[in-house]
């Protein structure tokens, strides 16, 4: 099976470099970093046992691209736009697209921008600490399992054979329920991201001091009620303390969107906050909290993009 990644960063990097070191032929597209890697390949620093891909199939244009059968965009959300243009070379009719990205409504919105309402979509949702702060080199912290939502793929061997893959090549994953998989994620996202940016820490010390620890486990509950409001089974009180766990257990972390703060970047404020919040609201569940983060996130965004 022929995968491409598209948005080769701390993400898809890692993935897609999984997936080549155990075998599979991957076609990398790059941006910033794309002839360092060329030069000198794709390193990956990871907590699970460090490899170097010495000749990736690297690519500066997605229209020099072979069609594929799965394509995982690591791409932010915020370069959404991009897809209708960078997509299409890499589409065959029965193509799977799994998007590992963060967020609610990614999906729906994609399917509407190509026009392609047969589109062979995924949900990839990773639970990983990784990183890129240097052209070509991916540190990779701690977890890194993934799991695959299918939104409208008819193939479901296909999407349990992509599983199996990743499996493979030594990555936990798992196929679960799509509104359930969004969901759950955001569960962690949607406190974290935003409140390391606010108060300008890391995650380790969010929970450590008593307050914050507490406001992060209340914002955490709001998501998983306006989660049940919009129907979503198989979640419940009992997920925020093993969320709350998780991130005891693992290594201090930045998470994306305080890297984006960090750097002046746009941050993911429409799928991360905007979106859920909308759909809470119209449910009947409103999450007062996060909509004040939201608030104060898109000031702080503001400041630096449009001052």
């Amino acid at each position: 099976m022929r995968y491409a990644v598209i948005g080769t960063g701390a993400i898809g990097g890692y993935y897609g470099a999984k997936l080549a070191h155990s075998g599979h032929e991957v076609h990398f597209l790059l941006h910033s970093d794309y002839r360092h890697v060329l030069e000198h390949g794709l390193q990956v620093n990871s907590c699970d046992g460090s490899f170097h891909l010495d000749k990736p199939l690297v690519y500066a244009n997605a229209a020099d691209m072979p069609r594929c059968d799965v394509v995982l965009v690591g791409l932010k959300s915020v370069n959404n736009h991009l897809l209708p243009t960078l997509l299409p070379p890499l589409l065959k009719k029965d193509t799977l697209v799994v998007l590992i990205q963060n967020g609610l409504g990614l999906e729906e919105d994609l399917e509407q921008r190509m026009s392609m309402p047969d589109l062979r979509l995924a949900a990839g949702l990773a639970f990983i600490c990784s990183a890129k702060t240097e052209p070509g080199i991916v540190n990779h912290q701690c977890y890194g399992y993934i799991n695959i939502g299918n939104y409208s793929c008819p193939d479901l061997q296909l999407v349990e054979e992509v599983v199996s893959h990743f499996n493979a090549a030594g990555i936990d994953a798992h196929t679960v329920e799509y509104h359930e998989a969004r969901w759950k994620k955001a569960v962690w996202n949607m406190p974290f991201n935003g409140m390391t940016v606010a108060l300008n820490t890391q995650t380790d010390l969010l929970l450590a001091h008593p307050a914050t620890k507490q406001l992060i486990y209340s914002q955490m509950l709001e998501v998983i009620h306006a989660a049940q409001a919009c129907g979503v089974e198989n979640i419940d009180e009992t997920f925020a303390d093993k969320m709350i766990y998780n991130t005891e257990h693992m290594t201090p972390y930045s998470p994306s969107m305080k890297l984006d703060y960090e750097h002046r970047r746009p941050m993911e404020i429409d799928y991360l906050y905007t979106r859920p919040l909308q759909m809470a609201r119209e449910a009947g569940c409103p999450m007062p909290r996060l909509e004040m983060l939201e608030a104060e996130l898109r000031f702080m965004q503001q400041l630096y993009l449009h001052p």
